[in-house]
């Protein structure tokens, strides 16, 4: 079992069959209970009613007490001793892992337990986005085959990237991203001078492409990255992902 530094957030809770505690992932709020002690309640209840109704028949005794006597019904009671509270948290403690680097104590699914670190500190965070996308990219595809759609999918993403193709081929205003024919110095909106599109030549005879897949003039394959990012449309150059957003970049 790993060690803790100090639990992490928690409340106390009670359903009428004593105290138990709650406890909370740092990173995403997800909730894991303890049990509540049930025999000990139990015992502890049927333990007072008997001395609060012995005492209750002791001449010159009477109900106050009684009453002081039995103390708090344990059935609906909300506190928990220290004792109490460190059992509950060994119980709950399996389901949590503390980051070495933020300090965090964070529910399994915001651990990387490859890495021994939260996701957000991960030297594989890249790695795990990159997952996470291909995981819900391919959910999206089996849904959509699933009711009969790939066909549809399929043309949404071909006019995604001819749609993105064609942006890449104008010019774009860095302030509030407007687009312009090729060759607009200023921005139509707002003034801002214009980024001019980069030409991508043919590796054979030069020719500018202007985002065509194949050379129009010798017909050669056009295999170059794309200049920006096709989530957020940041410059990305010659990463493999995107400076801003991580989207990996084909």
């Amino acid at each position: 079992m790993d060690k803790f530094s100090r639990m992490p957030q928690y409340d106390i809770r009670n359903d009428g069959a004593g105290p138990y505690a709650v406890f909370y992932c740092d990173a995403c709020g997800r909730e894991f209970r303890s049990q509540p002690d049930v025999i000990n309640t139990l015992g502890q209840d049927l333990g007072k009613q008997a001395v609060g109704g012995f005492l209750r028949k002791v001449p010159l005794v009477g109900n106050a007490v009684a009453n002081s006597v039995t103390g708090e019904d344990p059935r609906y009671s909300y506190k928990m001793t220290p004792q109490q509270l460190e059992k509950a948290w060994a119980q709950a403690q399996v389901h949590f892992r503390e980051c070495p680097t933020c300090g965090r104590i964070v529910c399994l699914s915001d651990f990387d337990t490859q890495s021994g670190f939260c996701m957000d500190d991960s030297p594989r965070t890249n790695e795990i986005a990159e997952a996470r996308g291909e995981q819900a990219g391919a959910a999206l595809k089996g849904l959509a085959s699933a009711f009969g759609l790939d066909n549809v999918v399929k043309k949404v993403g071909q006019a995604a990237e001819n749609a993105q193709r064609a942006a890449e081929q104008m010019a774009r205003c860095p302030k509030d991203g407007t687009l312009a024919a090729p060759g607009t110095k200023f921005c139509p909106e707002c003034g801002t001078p214009m980024l001019q599109p980069e030409a991508v030549l043919c590796p054979k005879c030069g020719t500018d492409t202007k985002g065509a897949k194949f050379c129009p003039e010798c017909g050669t394959k056009i295999e170059a990255a794309p200049a920006h990012c096709p989530n957020c449309g940041a410059a990305v150059k010659e990463a493999k992902f995107c400076p801003e957003c991580g989207t990996k970049i084909i």
